[in-house]
C-alpha cells in the first residue's frame, strides 16, 4: 500500500512538473491571435493635424470605430482593441517619427507579438493624395520613420500600409509640406480615405495581408 501510495506521488509530482513547464513554453510563444498597429506621427500640439500625422489620425478614426482609448505608455500611447476575435494593440509612438523603431520594436517583444502580425501606417509624399497602398515589404522609400523601424528591427520584411500626401510643394518645400496643415479643399478626401484606411487595418487582422492587397490595392 505505501508502495503504490509512493509511486502515485511521484506521478503526480511528474505531471506537475511538466504542466508548468508546457504552461512557459506557452508563455514564450509568440501571440498568433495579437496585431501590432504601429501607426506614426510626431507627438505635439505643433504637430497635429499635420499631414506627417496622418497616423495618428487613422489610429484615433481606429479607436474610435472600435471604441479604444489611448494611454500614456512606454515609448508610445497604446489601445487594446477587439475585433472579431483578434487583439488589436495600436500605438502612437512617443518617440517623434525618426525614433519610431524603438517603440516598435519594444511593443512587439513586450507583447510577444510575431513579426507578420505588424502592420506600419505611415504617410508617402510619392503616392497621389488619398492613395492607400498596403505592402508586405520594401524599401524606406526616404521615410525617416520607415528607416529607424528597418534598422531597429533589422529587416525590412513588415507590412505597412501608405497615406498618399501628393507632390504638391515647390522644390526644396518638402519639410514644410509634411509638416503643414491640410488644406480646407483636401480635407473631404483625407476624411473618406482615413475610414477605408480602417477597413484594410480590419481586413487585414481578419483576412490577411494578401487577401486584403488583392482587394484594395486596386482601388
Amino acid at each position: 500500500m505505501v508502495g503504490r501510495l509512493r509511486a502515485a506521488f511521484f506521478i503526480f509530482m511528474k505531471l506537475s512538473i511538466f504542466a508548468r513547464l508546457f504552461r512557459r513554453g506557452r508563455h514564450n510563444e509568440p501571440d498568433e491571435m495579437k496585431y501590432l498597429i504601429a501607426c506614426l506621427g510626431n507627438i505635439g500640439t505643433e504637430y497635429d493635424g499635420t499631414r506627417h500625422n496622418i497616423g495618428f489620425k487613422i489610429a484615433d478614426r481606429l479607436a474610435k470605430d472600435l471604441e479604444g482609448t489611448f494611454t500614456t505608455n512606454r515609448l508610445a500611447q497604446t489601445s487594446e482593441m477587439k475585433f472579431k476575435g483578434k487583439t488589436l494593440l495600436v500605438i502612437k509612438p512617443t518617440t517623434y517619427m525618426n525614433l519610431s523603431g524603438k517603440a516598435v520594436k519594444y511593443w512587439l517583444q513586450q507583447e510577444k507579438i510575431p513579426m507578420e502580425n505588424l502592420l506600419v501606417v505611415n504617410d508617402d509624399i510619392a503616392l497621389p493624395l488619398g492613395t492607400l497602398r498596403l505592402r508586405k515589404q520594401g524599401a524606406d522609400g526616404g521615410h525617416n520613420g520607415l528607416t529607424d523601424i528597418i534598422e531597429k528591427l533589422g529587416t525590412n520584411v513588415f507590412c505597412r500600409l501608405r497615406f498618399g500626401l501628393g507632390d504638391d510643394f515647390p522644390r526644396g518645400r518638402q519639410v514644410d509640406f509634411v509638416l503643414g496643415q491640410w488644406k480646407p479643399s483636401e480635407e473631404p478626401i483625407v476624411d473618406q480615405k482615413c475610414d477605408e484606411a480602417v477597413e484594410i487595418i480590419k481586413s487585414f487582422v481578419t483576412q490577411g495581408v494578401d487577401r486584403t492587397m488583392n482587394q484594395y490595392n486596386k482601388k
